[in-house]
């Protein structure tokens, strides 16, 4: 099964990976690549650089960022592969620890529907 870690980060704190929390990041995504169970992961730019498309009774309207309103935003994402929502949570929590206590972030971790049948 596929699983969507979506790493929620406050982005009005500021804070910058160091290259020790680099460095141990790049151990654990070699680690997780080479058992399969990371199979794509990556930091998102700013939210003053992204843009968001609502659609709300058949009208699309573009917003620019950043997002004022949003206290917490996706930062990033992990796609993992995992045999239960508790082995994609165990991958979850080795990701966490490797930010140490200086950090103050969570993951959102949701399953990835494989087919459309799933959503009835």
């Amino acid at each position: 099964m596929r699983f969507l870690s979506m790493i929620r980060i406050n982005e009005r704190a500021g804070q910058k990976p160091s290259a020790k929390l680099m460095e141990d990041m790049g151990k654990l995504m070699t680690e997780m690549t080479a058992t399969g169970a990371l199979l794509d992961t990556a930091g998102l730019r700013p939210t003053a650089e992204g843009k968001r498309v609502r659609l709300s009774h058949g009208r699309q309207t573009v917003f620019d960022g950043p997002f004022t309103e949003a206290k917490e935003v996706i930062g990033g994402y992990a796609m993992l592969q995992a045999a239960s929502m508790d082995e994609a949570l165990a991958l979850t929590r080795r990701f966490l620890a490797v930010h140490g206590d200086e950090w103050e972030i969570e993951c959102e971790v949701r399953q990835v529907m494989e087919d459309c049948s799933e959503a009835a």
